[in-house]
C-alpha cells in the first residue's frame, strides 16, 4: 500500500514541476521520480518497455493536436516540450500501480480517461505557457474524445507487456 500511494505522490509531484517548471532543471524531477520507481516501486525490466511505448504514443498523439491548433507552445515547434513527454513517462509509471483498478473495467479507464485528461490540459494551460486556442467547448469536446480511447489503450498496452514479463519471469524459473 505504501508504494501504491508514493506512486501517486510521485506522479503529482512530477506533474506539477512539469508544467510548472517547463524545461530546464526542472526536469531532474521526473527523471529523479524515474529513477525512484525503477528502483523501489517496480523495475526497468518490468515496465520499461510501457514507459517507452506510453511516452512514443502520447508523444504523437500531443503532437498530432499540436499541430491541429488545439493547444499552443511557446515557440515553433512542431513536437511536444520534453516536459510533456516527461508527463507522459510518468503516466506510465502508474497505470501498473496506483491506477491499476481503473484498468478492471474498460468503461472505468475510459471514463477517468474522458475526465482527468481534459482537466490535467486545462489545468496546465492554466499554470503554464500551453494556450489552448480553440473554444473551450470544442477542446472540451476533442479532449474528452481522446481520452476516453487512449487511456483504456494504455492501460491495455500495460496489459500486454505485464503478461509478456510474467511470461518471461516463469521461463527464466525453469
Amino acid at each position: 500500500m505504501h508504494k501504491l500511494i508514493a506512486n501517486a505522490v510521485l506522479f503529482q509531484i512530477g506533474w506539477f514541476a512539469c508544467v510548472l517548471g517547463g524545461t530546464g532543471p526542472w526536469l531532474l524531477v521526473p527523471a529523479a521520480i524515474l529513477c525512484v520507481h525503477f528502483f523501489w516501486i517496480s523495475s526497468w525490466a518490468a515496465e520499461g518497455k510501457l514507459v517507452v511505448t506510453v511516452v512514443l504514443a502520447g508523444s504523437a498523439i500531443d503532437s498530432f493536436l499540436l499541430q491541429t491548433g488545439v493547444f499552443e507552445f511557446p515557440g515553433d515547434s512542431l513536437i511536444v516540450p520534453l516536459w510533456l513527454a516527461a508527463l507522459w513517462a510518468m503516466l506510465a509509471t502508474t497505470l501498473n500501480h496506483c491506477l491499476d483498478w481503473t484498468a478492471r473495467r474498460v468503461w472505468l479507464a475510459s471514463l477517468l480517461g474522458a475526465v482527468s485528461g481534459p482537466l490535467s490540459y486545462f489545468a496546465g494551460a492554466t499554470l503554464s505557457d500551453v494556450r489552448l486556442p480553440l473554444e473551450q467547448l470544442t477542446t472540451l469536446a476533442i479532449l474528452v474524445t481522446v481520452w476516453a480511447v487512449v487511456f483504456p489503450l494504455l492501460h491495455g498496452f500495460a496489459h500486454i507487456y505485464r503478461q509478456q514479463w510474467l511470461i518471461k519471469q516463469m521461463a527464466n524459473k525453469r
